[in-house]
């Protein structure tokens, strides 16, 4: 068997072809001029009848050399590019073909290939770029062999070797075609590996099928063979074909050069009728076979997918989003709280006219409420400077002024802060808008919140192809867990900026360093904090977070609420620690008449220069205003800011009251039935009337609860009625002892309610009714039960003072039955006889 250690020695130096001024082209060894052998093509020399038929046709006594390794393989990409209609690469590799180093021109190799002394006229060259090598179609002289020739090559060019300009370290190979090749100019990459189907040699005969043995004497002449693999027997592909593959990709594209369209006669192991070879590259790992195994194994492939996604994300979104959270905790890009920008929006507010004079520091005229509370201040800057690990709650009245206490003077000077408001979160509709108001108020960006809706369809598509979900969509719960973990990451960064390695304490870990300074933590505050059994996810999340930055001595946590039951949901977080509480009601009436005085002063002194109406003169009845708004500072401010439209302060303590009782009607009387709330408009107006009665506008909370309308589960109906704001609840020594309007303003507006006839006739009547409903209830059960009892065969004396209780109960409830009778009566004449 013919060896295939082709020669691989260096090149020596030649002299390049020489072409007469008609294009004839003198070859070696041939002594006399021919015709044009060959034809420029745009990618070099080419047979145009060659490309466009697919084939090299051959006369008598010509043959094919296949010439491998001339140029860098795979260059159909460099060829299909925006090369493909530039100048030929036949002057390119003119340029660079240096016969004293390395070849590169077509041509030139092609004349170098072949003896000299054998007479041979070139009759085409086509060379393939994309597999690197070319074919050369030659005529012999009469009695020369095409093995002769194949022979003769192999000896020159182990003699004088020709190395290729890519790779001067290796060098040409040679070898005779020795079937029919297929000049194609397709996109198909050469590999190593080949697959050869068998088809019939002739039409009136079947194909056979090679065996291993039979195919090594065949391709091993061309290169190293790793593997041959039959088809399997039990398959039903046709045509029958075997895989070899090469150690080479090089061995692989000559002996595909060179074999395709052999026919295998009987002696080769094709058949009677010979076997014909097509040859084609096969791909060591397909795409189809990445994809078929993708889609064979979801169990595996979508949960690793949801692993790396999740992995990308952390590596990289992770890092910019707390570097966002730490700009938003230390105001780097907020214009809110720099002077300048404050300064230039407080002058685009007057009318485009720049004012460059002294300006009162308090607009609003809280500096008096601020004096009353100098004690709640000065606690609340105490115990930011001090180590403790528990929250502080600041409770109160909605407009009694927490957050302006918290933000504008206890946290003025402080320089780090992250404010967070429950309500803005949980009034968002759905998961996706909750997440988005969340990452905003944190800063916590980039937030992809569309995708947790992708991530569902892909989830409930995975969950019906593998049974379980992937992992792609997060819960509402977790989103907001990475939120607020992204938010302590940067939280304690910021706490640990200014620490310096010549410190004092630079031998404290970091723990140890936040825990001695608490002055440097960020604080966090918590806004209308209240706790909602229906969005418990949200605030359980945020109150386990808060404890967490507490116990580690992350930030201080500060909560504004006006639940008074806020210490049940803030104990499941901290169960062991008590909490730092300060209460905030209402003003007193001194406070509220200086804080109505300043702001009046405050706005006639921003307004002397311009043409807006100034507050009358005459004050009459402001005391007794102040009296009835009571101290709450929203109230106040309105009231003042009314004044100083105009009008007597009897005129806007008449809208204020005119105002509650209409959202009174709107919220508690005529939108029940729509929000289907924890009380009905009975129990709301049996309470409007009994405090618009009652002797200083305070009722006993035991007595209501004894009243007939709160028999049922009346305490937690108080409790959402003190929610809603409509009431407030007073304790005694940890008790409820007194309950009163929501607001000192309510008293009023009940009143105001009340003195409306028709609307009080009318809902005396409905609790008229709804108390005869319930005991025509009760008498029910009590005649369903004595209707048992009857049926008895026999009375026992045992049951005697059963039956007797129950008569007794009957008796008393149609009591109260006739009298609610005659009191529903009386008012339906009363509603009837109106004009």
């Amino acid at each position: 068997m013919r060896q295939a250690s082709f020669a691989r020695a260096t090149s020596t130096a030649w002299a390049p072809p020489l072409r007469s001024t008609t294009g004839n082209v003198r070859t070696h060894g041939m002594g006399r001029r021919s015709a044009p052998l060959w034809r420029l093509s745009p990618f070099g020399v080419r047979s145009t009848s060659s490309i466009h038929s697919g084939h090299i046709k051959l006369d008598e006594n010509e043959g094919i050399l296949y010439v491998n390794n001339i140029f860098p393989q795979r260059l159909q990409w460099f060829l299909r590019g925006p090369l493909s209609h530039s100048q030929p690469l036949e002057g390119l590799f003119t340029r660079i073909n240096k016969p004293d180093f390395a070849a590169a021109d077509p041509l030139h190799i092609a004349e170098r290939a072949l003896p000299k002394d054998l007479g041979l006229e070139i009759k085409e060259v086509v060379p393939r770029y994309k597999e690197g090598g070319l074919f050369i179609k030659y005529a012999r002289n009469p009695g020369v062999s095409d093995e002769d020739i194949q022979t003769a090559a192999h000896d020159y060019i182990a003699k004088n070797p020709i190395r290729p300009w890519f790779n001067p370290f290796q060098t040409v190979d040679a070898d005779l075609v020795r079937g029919r090749p297929w000049i194609e100019d397709l996109y198909r990459i050469p590999s190593q590996t080949l697959k050869v189907e068998f088809l019939p040699g002739s039409t009136d005969g079947p194909a056979g099928e090679l065996t291993q043995e039979a195919l090594y004497s065949l391709f091993r002449p061309f290169g190293k063979l790793l593997d041959i693999q039959p088809q399997p027997s039990d398959s039903k592909i046709e045509p029958r074909y075997a895989t070899l593959r090469f150690s080479r990709p090089r061995f692989a594209v000559m002996a595909r050069n060179c074999m395709h369209g052999y026919t295998a006669s009987e002696q080769d192991g094709g058949g009677k009728t010979g076997t014909r070879f097509r040859i084609n590259y096969e791909r060591k790992i397909k795409f189809s076979m990445i994809k078929d195994w993708l889609f064979s194994h979801p169990r595996i492939v979508i949960p690793a997918l949801a692993a790396l996604v999740a992995t990308i994300t952390v590596i990289i979104f992770d890092p910019i989003r707390t570097f966002f959270i730490k700009m938003k905790i230390k105001s780097t890009l907020r214009t809110e709280d720099n002077a300048v920008f404050q300064w230039i929006r407080r002058q685009a507010d007057k009318a485009n006219v720049l004012y460059f004079g002294q300006r009162k520091g308090d607009p609003r005229g809280l500096s008096a409420i601020w004096e009353d509370r100098q004690k709640e201040i000065s606690q609340l800057q105490a115990w930011l400077t001090e180590t403790a690990e528990t929250f502080i709650v600041i409770h109160g009245p909605r407009g009694s002024g927490k957050r302006e206490l918290v933000l504008d003077q206890v946290l003025k000077d402080h320089s780090y802060k992250v404010v967070i408001d429950c309500k803005q979160i949980q009034d968002a509709r759905g998961d996706t808008a909750k997440i988005s108001r969340a990452a905003a108020q944190v800063g916590y960006w980039p937030i992809f919140s569309w995708m947790n809706s992708i991530s569902s369809f892909i989830d409930l598509a995975a969950q019906g192809m593998i049974g379980t979900k992937a992992g792609f969509s997060e819960t509402l719960d977790a989103q907001l867990s990475k939120i607020w973990q992204n938010t302590a990451v940067a939280m304690k960064r910021v706490a640990l900026d200014g620490r310096r390695k010549d410190d004092k304490d630079a031998n404290l870990n970091e723990d140890e360093y936040l825990e001695v300074h608490p002055e440097r933590r960020p604080v966090l505050v918590i806004d209308n904090f209240i706790y909602d059994p229906e969005n418990s996810v949200v605030l359980d999340k945020l109150t386990e977070w808060a404890a967490s930055l507490t116990s580690g001595n992350i930030a201080h946590v500060i909560f504004l609420t006006t639940d008074s039951s806020f210490a049940k949901p803030l104990g499941k977080a901290l169960p062991n620690q008590v909490f730092r509480t300060i209460g905030l009601g209402d003003c007193s009436l001194d406070v509220g008449r200086r804080f109505v005085l300043s702001h009046l002063d405050s706005g006639s002194a921003e307004d002397s220069d311009s043409s807006s109406k100034q507050p009358k003169e005459c004050l009459d009845g402001l005391d007794d205003c102040i009296e009835v708004l009571g101290g709450r500072v929203t109230d106040l401010e309105f009231m003042a800011h009314r004044i100083e439209a105009g009008e007597s302060p009897r005129a806007a303590v008449d809208r204020i009251i005119d105002q509650s009782a209409s959202e009174i009607m709107k919220i508690f009387i005529l939108g029940t039935d729509s929000t289907t709330p924890q009380w009905t408009r009975e129990q709301a107006w049996h309470l409007i009337k009994s405090l618009a009665h009652a002797k200083d506008g305070v009722l006993l909370f035991n007595k209501v609860l004894l009243s007939d309308l709160f028999k049922s589960d009346g305490e937690a109906t108080l409790r959402a009625l003190e929610q809603a704001e409509l009431i407030s609840v007073a304790s005694e020594k940890g008790f409820p002892r007194w309950i009163k309007p929501g607001k000192p303003v309510y008293r009023a507006a009940f009143q105001r309610l009340t003195e409306n006839k028709t609307l009080e006739g009318r809902m005396d009547l409905m609790i008229l009714a709804r108390l005869i409903g319930e005991e025509n209830k009760s008498v029910g059960k009590y005649e369903e039960e004595l209707q048992v009892l009857g049926s008895l065969p026999k009375h026992p004396w045992e049951l005697a003072s059963r039956i007797e209780w129950l008569l007794r109960k009957v008796q008393g409830s149609q009591a109260k039955i006739q009298k609610y009778e005659n009191q529903s009566s009386t008012l339906q004449k009363m509603l009837q006889g109106e004009k």
